[in-house]
Order: structure tokens, then C-alpha cells, then sequence
């Protein structure tokens, strides 16, 4: 399965997708990065003239491309196009570092810790475009078809 049929796949639509691409995708773990722009609807209440991405926005763009991206890609032999993925988050554990800010690019790494039941559970860390740690923690979640 490709990255593009992956993204395909997501269950997701723009206000609310936050994968652009995916760069690496393995059996333990994938890459993949998101830019946001200036216009995202979160901007212009988070926060009054300094707009920063909300850490729920940077927890679920870590869990698109790092758990969903992946699971998708773990569950690829059972896929078709009338067994679209389901996904429901079960817990998510993340520390934060550094603010991101609109036109900022950002890269999430992802490493599976385990994936079974249709279960997965990963290690996962967002870098911006200086490759600096902006957050990191682990997100697991349950792939249904």
C-alpha cells in the first residue's frame, strides 16, 4: 500500500485532516508531516493576536499520521474500498516542549510498541522544521473495519 492510497483511506476531511504527507512507512513504525497554514480554523480563538497550534491539535496530528497512518498501512490485507477504517483513540499520554506556530511544518516519527486485536499502541514525537522536539509521548487506538 502506497502513502497516497493510505491518506486515501483516512476517514478524515480537511478542516480536520492534518497529514500531508508520509515519507517512511514500515511494519514498526511510520513518518509523516503536516504544515499549517495561516487560515486553520483554530487560529483566531487560540489565542487573541497570538495564534498558537492548541497541544490537541498537535496530540491528534500525531495520532492521524503516527497511529491511524500506521494502523491503516498494519491493516492493508484487509482493506477495500467498502471496509473503510473506523478509529477510536483508547489513551494518549503526551509531554509538550515547544509552541507551534501558523506556516510552521512539522514532522512526526512514530515507533510501534505493539499492535494486536487491531490494537496498536505507539511511541510518538513531533519535530518543527529546525528538527526540534516539540512533543513526544505514546497514543494508542483501536482499528475497526
Amino acid at each position: 500500500m502506497t502513502a497516497i492510497e493510505i491518506i486515501q483511506f483516512l476517514p478524515y476531511k480537511k478542516p480536520f485532516l492534518f497529514v500531508d504527507e508520509l515519507t517512511e512507512i514500515s511494519e514498526n513504525g511510520i513518518t509523516g508531516s503536516y504544515t499549517f497554514t495561516e487560515k486553520e480554523f483554530f487560529y483566531e480563538g487560540h489565542f487573541k493576536e497570538n495564534p498558537i497550534t492548541p497541544g490537541v491539535i498537535l496530540t491528534e496530528t500525531m495520532a492521524q499520521i503516527g497511529v491511524v497512518c500506521l494502523g491503516i498501512y498494519l491493516l492493508k490485507n484487509e482493506m477495500s474500498s467498502d471496509k473503510k477504517p473506523q478509529i477510536a483513540l483508547t489513551s494518549s499520554e503526551i509531554d509538550f516542549f515547544l509552541p507551534v506556530y501558523p506556516s510552521e511544518k512539522v514532522s512526526v516519527i512514530s515507533e510501534k510498541i505493539y499492535f494486536r486485536f487491531h490494537k496498536l499502541k505507539c511511541h510518538v514525537k513531533m519535530f518543527n522544521m529546525k528538527n526540534e522536539l516539540v512533543c513526544r509521548g505514546t497514543i494508542a487506538g483501536i482499528v475497526i473495519l
